[in-house]
């Protein structure tokens, strides 16, 4: 069995250390635990690794980080980039620092200058320093919102934003070209340090960073006005995010702002959370706790490492906390922005909002108000960010917004990322603008949803683990390719885009049109009455992702509509 020979290569070589041997001992009467560490090698994705940490191929270490780091630095040297240098940050996982370390260490023994952060900090701005700084790349050591057993490896490149094509599979293919371990490069530390190649950054960056997101506040004498009237909890779940949120929201003037102290500290074993995810409630109930006993306005969560962000808001009528979406949040900010340059005459006529498929389609009707152009992009904000520097190269559109349904948007073009730290800032400039208005940000919610209709969006997923869990995400996706989906909950499928094959098939009259976004496993049902679901398998987990939206005539009307939908799809995918 390969897998066994790859177990004993790893138990026998010089190459590995006795910590890893000794991991590895432990498991060496468990064959199953074995074949899953070293069926594969753990992959090198378009936007680089997220696995399980622990010892063996298919798990996140020091040797698998290496490994990529390599393959990183024969790309950039092989262009002649080496020169630009590589900005390198970490969030507040376990290993991260670590890993993070091993990346500066492998690249500087390929002559490649590295500016590490010099503790932890959020992903947004690793993106801002890869532009700040003019590198050619930089890699953030994060697995997200995933588990605590988690890590991962994202790549960015020189515009700042996540690999695309086509740097993304050149990426890859130098990757699967080390076969060898032996083949990595790596130095001491102190000879990093001395040759010139290993440097540290830290406070300059932050300043900049948070100056040049303030610059984005459109009522600053409003927030210095109400900022004090608002009462905001916030929780960065043991994140990167705690110092700089607490930071911008005291510097534009919030005081009463309370931070959960179980979770202010980062850990990387996320100690009061099962799963340090913003999109899980769960993970809010102890900011619920001190928002009621504050009497807050506004609850926030982010993730850990600061791109994503959870919202709650006080509905005042019910005398309770109501929970915004991904798309709910972020088409509130949109509303705000969109709906104030407009008033003060700065709204460009070439102005864009960037969404992903599988974000509400409340955005059509947005950008149809406000006389913009929207852009539709496959998931995953990397998409969003190549808009902004597409959009630039050709001169054509102004990048207003952009925010995707999993808890993300970006605000400006600072960052090539989502960012949940001027997204804190927006919200809370939102809530000081209603808040003058005599409006709570709950009331304003309802009050788009009067404008533009009663659209509701949820996500299902089917989590299916280990080696039969992939070939039964395949089989499923096989099988809805050979058997499309006809209708659900009595509701007609229209038409179908799948963007594995790039064509778009209208049932009711069969053509077929060509679709031109990138090639991507994943599947779009248009519905009668303005519903859609979406399939595709997550790029990060292993399960299959079921989106879905509707439209209804009140919120109860929606939900129902969505309930039903996702029961019967489960159904059907299970």
């Amino acid at each position: 069995m390969e897998s066994l020979k790859k177990y004993s290569e790893w138990l026998n070589s010089d190459i590995f250390d006795e910590d890893t041997k000794k991991e590895l001992k432990q498991i060496e009467s468990d064959e199953k635990e074995i074949e899953d560490r070293f069926y594969k090698d753990l992959e090198f994705g378009t936007g680089g690794l997220r696995g399980v940490m622990g010892a063996g191929t298919n798990r996140m270490n020091i040797y698998t980080v290496r490994k990529a780091t390599q393959g990183l630095a024969n790309y950039i040297k092989s262009n002649n980039y080496q020169k630009n240098g590589v900005a390198i940050a970490y969030d507040s996982r376990n290993n991260s620092s670590k890993f993070s370390e091993e990346v500066a260490l492998c690249l500087n023994a390929n002559g490649i200058v590295t500016y590490r952060f010099e503790s932890l900090r959020p992903t947004p701005e690793l993106s801002y320093a890869v532009k700040e700084l003019k590198c050619i790349a930089g890699v953030v050591i994060t697995a997200s919102h995933n588990p605590p057993e988690y890590n991962g490896y994202k790549v960015y490149w020189e515009d700042g934003g996540q690999i695309v094509l086509p740097h993304d599979k050149n990426i890859i293919n130098e990757v699967n070209k080390i076969k060898d371990f032996n083949e990595i490069k790596t130095i001491s530390k102190k000879e990093a340090i001395d040759r010139g190649l290993y440097k540290e950054i830290g406070k300059n960056i932050d300043d900049k960073y948070i100056a040049t997101i303030k610059k984005l506040i459109l009522n600053p004498e409003i927030v210095k006005e109400m900022a004090k009237e608002i009462k905001i909890v916030y929780t960065p779940l043991h994140g990167t995010g705690n110092v700089l949120v607490q930071r911008i929201l005291h510097e534009i003037g919030f005081e009463n702002l309370y931070v959960v102290p179980e979770q202010e500290k980062p850990d990387g074993n996320f100690p009061t959370v099962s799963y340090p995810n913003p999109e899980d409630k769960n993970a809010f109930n102890l900011a619920l706790k001190l928002a009621e006993k504050v009497n807050a306005d506004i609850v926030l969560a982010t993730d850990p490492d600061a791109d994503r962000l959870g919202v709650y808001v006080k509905d005042v009528e019910k005398n309770t906390y109501q929970a915004l979406t991904g798309n709910m949040s972020g088409l509130l900010i949109a509303e705000y922005r969109l709906s104030q340059m407009k008033e003060k005459g700065i709204l460009p006529n070439n102005g864009a909002l960037v969404k992903t498929i599988v974000s509400s389609n409340m955005a059509n009707k947005m950008v149809e108000e406000y006389g913009i152009k929207l852009v539709e992009v496959l998931t995953g904000f990397k998409y969003i960010g190549e808009q902004i520097k597409l959009f630039e190269q050709s001169n054509t559109y102004q990048y207003l917004f952009g925010y995707e349904e999993s808890y993300g948007c970006l605000i400006g073009t600072y960052a090539r990322d989502k960012d949940a730290v001027s997204a804190v800032m927006a919200i809370c400039e939102a809530a000081t603008f209603y808040k003058n208005q005599g409006k709570t940000l709950w009331e304003q919610m309802v009050s788009i949803y009067e404008k533009y209709g009663y659209y509701k969006e949820g996500l299902a997923s089917v989590t299916l683990q280990g080696i039969e869990g992939i070939k039964k995400i395949k089989s499923i996706m096989e099988n809805l390719r050979k058997n499309p989906i006809q209708q659900v909950n009595k509701i007609k499928v229209q038409a179908l885009r799948d963007y594995e094959k790039q064509e778009k098939i209208n049932f009711k009259d069969e053509k077929i049109e060509k679709l031109f976004l990138p090639k991507s496993n994943v599947l779009y049902y248009e519905l009668e009455d303005n519903a859609w679901f979406c399939i595709r398998p997550s790029g990060t987990e292993p399960k299959i992702k079921i989106y879905m939206g509707v439209v209804g005539t009140s919120i109860i009307d929606s939900e129902n509509k969505l309930e039903k939908i996702k029961n019967e799809l489960l159904k059907i995918i299970k």
